[in-house]
């Protein structure tokens, strides 16, 4: 049964890895989120990184209502209010200018906006927002950096997106001020371009494990 997603918190408590993913092919969308479903992950983000993104949304909000379907990749005013018509149920920035946030407030679905920087962070924080995306989570700093802003900013939580893997997933997660983390290794290109569902259903299996 679909979970009720109210706010951005809500978000981080769908699956301990949300798989993020660059659909080449909208007819891909589906096959995909049944697997991911199969395997124990009730959730994926879509990227507004090609033009199949939003009908993929379209198709697995309309045929896999299981699965919460969220729009990754909005970085522009007005693609907030787009991907929510199409029947996303969040959305995910890679950062956190004051107008696109302005821009996906107004949409009316919860978001997780990227920050890298204690300012960031903090500045989100005094609109209210206590989940965010840390992004990009590697070259940002990592376990270490996370592990280092939770003692002055003990009330936000995240979910570290970029160059994280299975190997380093679990080191995320142990984290208290971690829900949970993004992760592309679960939807590689190679799976996708020849339907082999069964192997992301593995890979899903795997990461719902995780947690």
């Amino acid at each position: 049964m679909n979970k009720a997603i109210n706010t951005a918190a809500d978000v981080l408590t769908l699956s301990p890895v949300v798989p993020v993913v660059a659909l080449d092919d909208p007819e891909h969308a589906v096959p995909l989120a049944e697997a991911l479903l199969r395997g124990g992950i009730s959730t994926i983000e879509v990227t507004l990184r090609t033009p199949a993104g939003l009908p993929a949304i379209e198709r697995i909000a309309a045929e896999v209502p299981d699965v919460v379907v969220g729009a990754g990749t909005v970085t522009e005013p007005g693609q907030a209010e787009l991907v929510a018509k199409a029947g996303a149920r969040y959305v995910v920035t890679p950062g956190s200018t004051p107008k696109l946030l302005d821009d996906v407030e107004s949409a009316g679905i919860p978001y997780l906006a990227g920050v890298s920087t204690v300012s960031e962070a903090m500045a989100l924080a005094e609109r209210g927002v206590t989940a965010m995306k840390f992004f990009p989570a590697e070259p940002s700093g990592g376990v270490p950096y996370l592990k280092a802003i939770a003692g002055p900013l003990p009330g936000l939580r995240f979910c570290p997106t970029g160059g994280i893997s299975v190997e380093t997933a679990p080191k995320y997660l142990a984290l208290a001020n971690v829900g949970c983390v993004g992760g592309s290794w679960l939807t590689p290109k190679k799976l996708l371009d020849t339907g082999s569902w069964g192997q992301v259903e593995a890979l899903a299996r795997q990461a719902s494990a995780l947690g």
